[in-house]
């Protein structure tokens, strides 16, 4: 700690004992050279992949360096933390395998997936508690526990340790290269990841290039930066649950300030994107946290031509029952999912004369929610049409309103979107 400003820097020598602390829990990932991207982009595109982690993210890191650093007293206590995701599991793990025992305190809403992969990496070394809607609640309650029980408090990035311990991986990335690296791209959500690895290249690579990935509807360092302060935001979007944060950790975003060298906000549709091909592709399991870092490679493309450039997959814990979401997703960002108000007349033959003169020969309902009005000359029906083109959209409005079957278009406004779909 810089007692003059108080502003924390972990060092390397601190970096370098967390990476020795946790080399029997921790998998050395490994580097992998990708040449689908690498052909994609024409340059030498690796991925980093914490995926493999036995708890399937980055997360066992942190939590493992921080639980190890306690005194005997406070093992003796306990641990306590908040989370519905890979923090809680590399918190349960590292309670087991160290003999400690902890309190995890998960939102009630969370899908029985996860907890019951929280119960199988503690073991009989947690117990978990469900409590509240959110995770804010979830916390409130952790610390309550905490403060009564004299019990250390796990924070998932905000932390001295924590951060030495998710640095290691940038260490492991310089030894694995056999190529200086120009650039790494890295998700950003409480900023732990990034505050550890920016430090480690700062220090040992300074000429890498360190892009900070956060989603477009959840940009709390981005924004951060820009204010010169810590901003806590109003609102996030949560769908990329493992980067949403509505205030980044203050220690990290001192790091993240002075080391990196941008801030890169990707819309949620282009990772859903990311998330399907690489799962088509390269049979690839990612959650969309872990997509933040590949999906930036289309913002970069002109400056990574011919550059070696790592991303870092953060990890894979995606729950199958969210793909029907991830693929609509997809397709809005891709212009190829549409949501229209049409208009049928209340007559014989309308909806045979939509489907077969107005539809193109490639586009597909996929949506159909009708609301005949009695008396009326018309009826309204929500419709979605998945489209082969996104060249296809204009041709389609102009045969609805040549017709008069044209309502109206939902996919630029989304507070009629999310009432009526």
């Amino acid at each position: 700690m810089n007692k003059e400003n108080k502003t924390y820097f972990p060092s390397i020598d601190n970096i370098k004992v967390a990476a020795d602390t946790i080399k029997k829990v921790s998998a050395v990932t490994p580097l992998s050279h990708s040449i689908r991207y690498s052909k994609q982009f024409n340059a030498n595109i690796l991925l980093k992949r914490e995926d493999l982690q036995q708890v399937r993210s980055y997360k066992i890191r942190g939590a493992y360096n921080k639980i190890s650093s306690l005194t005997t007293k406070e093992s003796a206590n306990g641990v306590v933390c908040a989370s519905a995701g890979n923090h809680a599991q590399g918190v349960a793990l590292s309670c087991k395998l160290l003999k400690i025992k902890g309190t995890i305190y998960i939102p009630a809403p969370t899908p029985n997936q996860k907890v019951e992969q929280v119960k199988m990496f503690g073991e009989d070394y947690i117990e978990i508690k469900l409590v509240g809607d959110t995770y804010d609640d979830a916390y409130h309650a952790a610390m309550l526990e905490c403060n009564q029980l004299k019990k250390t408090f796990i924070h998932p990035f905000n932390d001295e340790k924590v951060i030495e311990g998710q640095a290691t991986i940038g260490l492991e990335i310089l030894e694995q290269s056999d190529v200086p690296i120009d650039y790494v791209f890295i998700a950003v959500g409480g900023g732990g990841l990034a505050a550890g690895l920016s430090t480690v290249f700062k220090t040992l690579s300074p000429n890498t290039k360190i892009i900070g990935v956060e989603p477009e509807g959840a940009p709390s360092m981005t924004v951060s930066i820009k204010n010169n302060k810590n901003t806590e935001l109003d609102h996030i979007e949560k769908f990329i649950d493992g980067a949403a944060v509505k205030r980044v950790g203050d220690l990290n975003f001192e790091i993240c300030k002075a080391n990196l060298h941008a801030m890169l906000t990707v819309p949620e549709g282009k990772v859903c994107e990311t998330i399907l091909e690489l799962y088509n592709k390269d049979a690839i399991v990612v959650e969309p946290a872990g997509a933040l870092s590949i999906s930036a490679l289309d913002f970069y493309a002109d400056e990574i031509k011919g550059k070696n450039v790592v991303c870092v997959v953060s990890g894979s814990n995606n729950d199958i029952t969210r793909t029907p979401e991830i693929k609509e997703r997809a397709l809005l960002y891709a212009n190829l999912k549409h949501y229209f108000i049409i208009n049928f007349p209340q007559r014989a033959g309308a909806l045979k004369e939509f489907v077969v003169d107005i539809l193109g020969e490639n586009d597909d309902v996929t949506y159909f929610q009708y609301a005949k009005k009695t008396n009326r000359e018309n009826g309204s029906a929500v419709v979605g049409v998945q489209l082969k083109s996104a060249y296809d959209l204009k041709p389609l409005i102009d045969r609805m309103k040549e017709r008069n079957f044209y309502g109206d278009y939902l996919n630029d406004k989304p507070d009629l979107f999310e009432f009526l779909v």
